[in-house]
C-alpha cells in the first residue's frame, strides 16, 4: 500500500523567502525543508563549523604535526565503500601535501571483514608503521587498537559511526558522534570528518611556521573527494554537509579534480560540467563500490590518488567493468529473492530476512536496499563467507533503528549474532549458520515491538502540484542548481496526466509523451515495461534534458498510478 502525502511548510518562512525574490515553487519547496532565509542556502567554505568545534581534531592535529616533524611513517586504513575509499584517498593525498610519509592499506571484505581487525593490525605491521590512521572505521576496534598498542604503533581513529559502550584505547579519537563532542554536524561523513582533521592540521603548521619555506597546501582541492564520498554514504545533508558538497561539485564541473572522478564521469555517460549530487551517486559511487563488492578496493583507491590520466583510465576502465558485472550478478539475486518471496505470506510478517547459499557476498546490501524498496519493511539479506558464518547486510525503514533492533537480538538471544554495527537504516553484521532460524524469529520478534502495521505502509512525501507554466526548463534549471539528498531530499511532485504516446526504450524503460491541458511533455519511467493506462497520476522529478544542442524539459517518474 502507497500513501502520497504532501509535505508541510511555514507560511511565514515561504513569505520570507518569496519577499527575497525566490520563485513560489522553490520557496515552498525550502520552506517544507525546513529552510526560511537565504542565509542558510550559503555555500561558501567560510560558514563551515570550525575545526575546533569537533572534540579532539587541534589534538590529533597537533600529534600529527609532531609526527611529521619526525620524519614517522604514517599508515592510513580505510574501509572497502565510497565513504572509506574517499576517506582514505583524501588522507593520502592531504598528508602527502602536507609533507607526511604515508602510505595506505584497506581490508579485503571477503578475507578479512570491516575496520581495524587484529589480523590486519597485523599485515599492516609489516609495513613497519609507527602510526596508523583509521578513516571511515575504528571506533568499535577494541581488540585492532589493542593489538597495534601491543605491537608499538599508535593508532589515532577518525570515524563517524556510533560507538559502542566501550572505546579503543587509542592515541586520539575525533568523531562527531563520541561521548562528549559537541560538533553540531553530527552528520559529517567518514570522509568529512578526515577532512575536517587536515584542515586543523594544517592550522597546526601555520602556527608552527612550518609553511615559511613552502607553499601552504590548497585543501579545497580535496572537495569533489569529500562530495563523492558524503553524497556515496548517504548521510543527511545539513547545511555543513551541504557546503562540502556543492563546493566539490564546483570543482568538477570545472574540471579541477582529480582525474578519477572524471574518468569515471565520462565512462558513466555524466558531462562533468553539469555534474550533479545524482551523478555522484547514481553513476560515480557504484563504479567506485563495484571494487569493494567485487575485488579489492585498492583499485578504486589508487585510482582517485593517481594523478597519472593513462593509469587513471585503465584503472576506471576496470572499474566499469566491475560495476556491469555487479548488475548482472545483483540482477540474479533480486530475481532469485522474488521467487522466493512470491511463496511466503508477507501480510502479517513486519520483517524480511532471507538467505541463498549462491548469494555474492559482495552484493547482498544492493539486495537487501532493492527488496526494501519494493517491499517496505526491513530487510537483511545473508550470504556464505566461506568461514562457516553468514554475513548480513540490513536496511531499514523510518520508524525503526536497525543498529538498535539487532543491538536488543544480541542482549536477549546471547550468541546469535557473532559481531554487528551500523547505523539507523543500515547495519551489517555476522552469525552462524545453524543459527539463522533463530535469528530471524528474534528478529521478527524484536521489530514488531518496535514498529506498529502503519509503519510499514510506504509513504512517498511530494511538493504537491506544478502549475503549467512551472513546467519549465528554467524551473527545471534553478531545481537542479541546488544539492540535493538525504535529509534533504530531491523536490518531487505528484499531478495527473494523459499519456499520449508510450514506447519501450532499452528493453526495461517506458518513454513516454504525456498530456497536461493541451502541452505536451516528455517523461520517462525507469525499470518498468508493463503498458500504462491512458490517464494516470504520477510523482516525477523536474529534470533538464539536452540531447543535440536541443533543450527540453523531462518529467522523470518515480511512481505511477491510474488516475
Amino acid at each position: 500500500m502507497v500513501r502520497i502525502v504532501e509535505r508541510k511548510y511555514d507560511i511565514s518562512s515561504l513569505e520570507r523567502l518569496e519577499a527575497k525574490g525566490f520563485a513560489k515553487p522553490l520557496a515552498r519547496v525550502l520552506a517544507s525543508r525546513g529552510i526560511s532565509n537565504e542565509i542558510e542556502l550559503e555555500t561558501s567554505v567560510s560558514e563551515l563549523v570550525p575545526p575546533e568545534a569537533l572534540l579532539n581534531c587541534l589534538k590529533m592535529a597537533g600529534y600529527l604535526a609532531d609526527a611529521i616533524e619526525l620524519g614517522k611513517s604514517l599508515l592510513v586504513i580505510g574501509d572497502y565503500d565510497c565513504d572509506g575509499a574517499t576517506a582514505t584517498a583524501v588522507a593520502v593525498r592531504g598528508l602527502r601535501s602536507l609533507g607526511a610519509k604515508v602510505d595506505f592499506l584497506v581490508p579485503n571484505r571477503f578475507e578479512y571483514g570491516y575496520g581495524l581487525t587484529t589480523e590486519i593490525v597485523e599485515i599492516a605491521g609489516m609495513k613497519n608503521p609507527d602510526v596508523i590512521i583509521t578513516v571511515d572505521n575504528g571506533i568499535s576496534s577494541i581488540d585492532g587498537v589493542a593489538k597495534a598498542n601491543e605491537l608499538g604503533i599508535q593508532v589515532m581513529i577518525t570515524d563517524h559511526h556510533l560507538p559502542g559502550e566501550e572505546v579503543p584505547d587509542a592515541l586520539c579519537i575525533v568523531n562527531p558522534n563520541q561521548q562528549g563532542c559537541l560538533f553540531p554536524s553530527k552528520n559529517l561523513a567518514g570522509v568529512g570528518v578526515v577532512f575536517y582533521v587536515l584542515l586543523a592540521l594544517r592550522a597546526e603548521k601555520r602556527k608552527r611556521g612550518m609553511f615559511i619555506h613552502s607553499k601552504e597546501p590548497n585543501l579545497s582541492e580535496l572537495l569533489d573527494l569529500v562530495a563523492l564520498g558524503t553524497i556515496a554514504d548517504l548521510v543527511r545533508l545539513d547545511k555543513n554537509n551541504r557546503i562540502l558538497v556543492e563546493n566539490g561539485l564546483r570543482r568538477i564541473r570545472s574540471a579541477r579534480c582529480c582525474p578519477g572522478i572524471l574518468a569515471l564521469m565520462r565512462l558513466s555517460g555524466r558531462d562533468f560540467k553539469r555534474a550533479t549530487a545524482q551523478d555522484l551517486g547514481f553513476s560515480v559511487g557504484p563504479r567506485l563500490n563495484a571494487a569493494g563488492r567485487l575485488d579489492d578496493m585498492s583499485l578504486g583507491i589508487s585510482c582517485l590518488i593517481s594523478d597519472s590520466e593513462t593509469e587513471v583510465m585503465l584503472m576506471a576502465r576496470k572499474l566499469h567493468e566491475l560495476n556491469f558485472e555487479r548488475r548482472v550478478i545483483e540482477a540474479d539475486m533480486q530475481y532469485c529473492a522474488n521467487v522466493t518471496l512470491d511463496n511466503l505470506d508477507l501480510s502479517n510478517r513486519y520483517t524480511i530476512s532471507i538467505f541463498n547459499e549462491d548469494w555474492h557476498q559482495g552484493v547482498i546490501g544492493i539486495l537487501a536496499s532493492r527488496m526494501k524498496e519494493l517491499y517496505h519493511r526491513p530487510v537483511i539479506a545473508f550470504a556464505r563467507s566461506g568461514t562457516g558464518e553468514l554475513k548480513g547486510s540490513g536496511r531499514s525503514i523510518n520508524g525503526l533503528h536497525l543498529r538498535d533492533a539487532l543491538d536488543l537480538v544480541e542482549k536477549r538471544h546471547r550468541g546469535t549474532i557473532l559481531r554487528f554495527g551500523g547505523h539507523a537504516m543500515a547495519a551489517g553484521l555476522s552469525i552462524l549458520e545453524n543459527r539463522l532460524e533463530e535469528f530471524n524469529t528474534a528478529f521478527e520478534a524484536i521489530v514488531s515491538e518496535l514498529v506498529s502495521q502503519e509503519d510499514l505502509e510506504q509513504i512517498i512525501e511530494v511538493d504537491g502540484m506544478l502549475n503549467l507554466e512551472d513546467l519549465s526548463w528554467d524551473t527545471a534549471l534553478t531545481f537542479e542548481s541546488l544539492v540535493w539528498g538525504q535529509g534533504f531530499p530531491q523536490p518531487q511532485f505528484y499531478d495527473g496526466f494523459n499519456v499520449i504516446n508510450q514506447k519501450v526504450v532499452g528493453d526495461k524503460h517506458l518513454k513516454l509523451t504525456l498530456d497536461k491541458k493541451g502541452q505536451a511533455i516528455d517523461a520517462i519511467l525507469f525499470n518498468q515495461t508493463d503498458k500504462l493506462p491512458s490517464k494516470i497520476k504520477a510523482v516525477y522529478h523536474l529534470q533538464t534534458n539536452q540531447f543535440n544542442g536541443a533543450k527540453a524539459i523531462q518529467l522523470n517518474i518515480r511512481h505511477v498510478e491510474p488516475a
